[in-house]
């Protein structure tokens, strides 16, 4: 029995995969479940326009990610803070506060979630950071902490 699988099956294949199951598997358990329709002609000339059309789109926005990767690789951010003993600042900057700096320098709007910053910046100094745009793609910023 020829089946196309609506969702990944582990073990069997992904989603859109034309696969040949026996006739039990597929009708007792994979087609009442939702993870796989009968396969026709139609249903797969469907699926494979609904895959190409997200190839589309993935390629896009990974274009999309490169030219920003290219605006950001290299650029440095400066950070004033008030500091104390042994260099430590009294607060620290955050992966917040890069991505509004960051933000404010693209006139964009920029999310903390993709500044890889382990934990937050507590000492004056330089430091290089990656930001994550997509897979693959991580330009890095330098920021540099200077005490008042």
């Amino acid at each position: 029995m020829k089946v196309l699988l609506v969702q990944d099956v582990e073990h069997l294949g992904k989603a859109g995969d034309l696969k040949d199951v026996t006739g039990g598997f597929g009708r007792n358990y994979l087609i009442p479940k939702g993870f796989a329709v009968i396969a026709t002609q139609g249903r797969i000339r469907e699926v494979e326009e609904r895959l190409a059309t997200q190839r589309r789109r993935a390629e896009a926005s990974r274009r999309d990610a490169e030219a920003m990767a290219a605006r950001i690789n290299g650029r440095t951010l400066t950070f004033v803070a008030k500091v104390g003993e042994q260099d430590r600042l009294f607060g620290s900057v955050t992966s917040a506060d890069i991505a509004e700096r960051l933000g404010e320098q693209l006139g964009m709007e920029f999310d903390r979630r993709k500044i890889e910053l382990d934990e937050p910046i507590k000492r004056t100094g330089s430091f290089d950071v990656s930001v994550r745009l997509a897979a693959g793609i991580a330009p890095t910023i330098t920021v540099v902490v200077r005490s008042e």
